[in-house]
């Protein structure tokens, strides 16, 4: 099995930064190959970013971006862009927050999450990527929770004071997307 994700929004959103994660931990503590595959637009804060991540049991080649399996958009025009990507019977996660465009593709599942909102409230606009890694991973069961949490507690190990603020974004994501399936 394999599945193709692509991630993108503006530079600030930690669009690749959620990739990462998500790619590291499945490499880390999986027996799955994967593929993270970044492209940054002009500018990395405030211009476009996105990422693409293929997690398959079989070897991976460069990830082609056409066909997406899943696409999650932080922002309004990579929902545009990326869109017509999106495969039929594919699932898209929206940004709700600042996203409120139609979508059009009745053919596709839809899991919508103001990510940027709750990030806000939780008084870190920086977590909002954290908060949709955790919709992410509690809807589509890609990777266990646990091991995607022991990731982001790795990497953010020198910066341990932000570990109780991570793992509530996380949970939280993790409640909303178990909370669409």
């Amino acid at each position: 099995m394999e599945t193709n994700l692509c991630v993108a929004g503006f530079g600030g959103q930690g669009v690749m930064t959620l990739g990462k994660f998500l790619a590291q931990a499945t490499c880390d503590s999986t027996d799955k190959n994967v593929t993270f595959f970044p492209s940054y637009g002009a500018e990395q804060r405030g211009g476009t970013a996105n990422c693409f991540v293929v997690i398959s049991d079989e070897q991976v080649g460069a990830p082609l971006g056409d066909v997406m399996d899943d696409l999650i958009v932080m922002n309004g025009p990579s929902l545009a862009k990326f869109l017509p990507t999106l495969k039929e019977g594919g699932t898209l996660y929206i940004n709700s927050s600042i996203v409120d465009e139609p979508t059009d593709r009745p053919d596709v599942k839809v899991v919508k999450a103001p990510v940027t909102e709750l990030a806000l409230e939780m008084g870190n606009a920086k977590v909002l990527n954290v908060i949709m890694l955790g919709v992410y991973i509690g809807y589509s069961e890609v990777v266990s929770p646990e091991v995607v949490w022991g990731t982001i507690e790795h990497k953010l190990a020198s910066k341990a004071k932000l570990l109780p603020l991570n793992k509530e974004a996380f949970e939280k994501g993790l409640e909303i997307g178990r909370s669409q399936k």
